[in-house]
């Protein structure tokens, strides 16, 4: 199917949408279209939406206005809503956005040339909103566009879709589906096909990749599958995200500590320190059993970079359990965090609760929590001051055209002084100062690693 015309891809959300995004243009891609200059320019518009607060939600229906007046100029423009507020909202959406064309569900992105196709043609709009319900399900594993360009030496790779956890504040396996993962052979044959495409550093991608293979037909754990792509030739450094804690095993940690392309890096979110709201939560440890994983992976890991997410205001919190969560944070010494005030989202069990906190409460404890966490974030970068590290190039900084910008292979960005002959390159770099963003660096012993 050839089209031709031009395409722009909004996204907002997760490193998930951000990897929807790229099978998305390059679907675009295959079918004929070309990058337009600007959504002003392009002929299909796609709306790649998070669901997971509210603030994503707001900026897509804000978007959603500034696209009617151009849609009135331009009727023959095609706008498409995709990801997981589409499928949270499905219908509804259009209705109140008529002049969208396509409502698309987070399993149907495969869907997209038949169904610009039919709205082409066709003139009406469509909806593809359905999701995998159980293992036997046709549509289990979402379609995916193994020939793809990647859009530069980094790329994501999902090597599982969906959640079977239902925390209590989140909406992600009401939009996302079944957990369920793909075939081992699969992700691998993918990571070398990145590799032969001048890919260094992937990420693996799951809402947990710790419960990965739990609906595989054969005896395979995340473990095992970061040991085969630690194999594929090519391939300098190997990163995942999320991993629940109920579910980190002392094999993923040996993983860690002894595959050498797995970067020193966890993302291990916690959300609270207090033992009581963890329950409310519904995830599953408690904040000793929390404490007792950091012990055992600094042990086996000990440059680890560990990283979490923490979510103060959750419904009842008391002064006392929020600070629960302050003392884990000092106790715990995270290197970064993503850190959020709680909002309650639609059909989760944490919106139906009692004892919701004032947005004003929510907002001075997140604060705070700030506070905490950037003045420790500090503290341990201005300690590794001194220290070299292996850093990947990844292009020009943004803010000093006479610096480059890469990372350490525990995702701390670095900027030191250089040019474009250093990018895609790994170099040693010294850490010379010490911020809450990273390292400024100076190159090491002739740069190249």
């Amino acid at each position: 199917m050839n089209q031709s015309g031009t395409f722009a891809v909004l996204t907002w959300g997760c490193q998930m949408n951000v990897d929807d995004s790229e099978q998305i243009s390059n679907i675009l891609i295959q079918m004929g279209y070309r990058q337009a200059a600007s959504e002003i320019d392009a002929d299909v518009i796609m709306l790649n939406t998070c669901s997971v607060r509210s603030k994503p939600e707001q900026k897509v229906r804000s978007k959603l206005g500034e696209l009617r007046e151009l849609k009135e100029q331009k009727p023959d423009l095609i706008i498409g809503v995709c990801g997981c507020m589409a499928q949270k909202e499905g219908e509804a959406l259009r209705r109140r956005a008529p002049h969208i064309d396509m409502v698309i569900g987070t399993a149907n992105l495969d869907r997209i040339p038949e169904l610009i196709s039919e709205v082409r043609h066709r003139r009406h709009p469509l909806a593809a909103l359905s999701l995998p319900r159980g293992a036997n399900d046709e549509a289990r594993l979402p379609g995916r566009l193994a020939d793809r360009e990647p859009l530069g030496m980094k790329s994501f790779v999902p090597i599982m879709y969906g959640c079977d956890n239902f925390c209590s504040y989140c909406v992600v396996p009401y939009v996302r589906g079944k957990e369920r993962s793909r075939g081992p052979e699969d992700v691998v044959d993918e990571v070398r096909l990145l590799a032969e495409r001048s890919v260094k550093d992937v990420t693996l991608l799951g809402q947990n990749v710790n419960s990965y293979g739990n609906t595989l037909d054969r005896d395979i754990d995340f473990a095992d599958l970061l040991a085969l792509i630690n194999q594929v030739p090519g391939i300098e450094r190997i990163r995942f995200m999320t991993s629940h804690p109920k579910d980190l095993s002392d094999k993923l940690i040996r993983a860690i500590a002894d595959l050498p392309k797995v970067c020193e890096h966890l993302h291990l979110p916690i959300q609270s320190g207090d033992d009581e709201i963890l329950r409310a939560m519904r995830r599953g440890y408690t904040a000793a059993q929390y404490v007792r994983l950091v012990e055992k992976l600094r042990a086996a890991v000990p440059d680890i970079v560990l990283t979490t997410d923490l979510l103060v205001g959750f419904p009842g919190e008391t002064e006392e359990q929020f600070e629960n969560t302050l003392r884990i944070a000092e106790k715990v010494r995270f290197d970064s965090a993503f850190m959020f005030a709680f909002n309650p989202m639609k059909n989760t069990a944490a919106a139906a609760m009692p004892s919701q906190l004032a947005p004003g409460v929510k907002n001075a404890r997140l604060r705070r929590l700030i506070e905490v966490q950037n003045k420790i974030t500090v503290e341990i970068n201005r300690s590794r001051v001194g220290h070299t590290y292996e850093v990947l190039v990844e292009g020009i900084s943004q803010k000093e055209s006479t610096k480059v910008t890469g990372l350490t292979r525990g995702n701390k960005t670095v900027n030191l002084k250089g040019d474009e002959s250093l990018i895609g390159k790994l170099i040693r770099v010294r850490a010379v100062e010490g911020h809450l963003w990273g390292y400024g660096g100076e190159g090491s012993q002739g740069y190249r690693v």
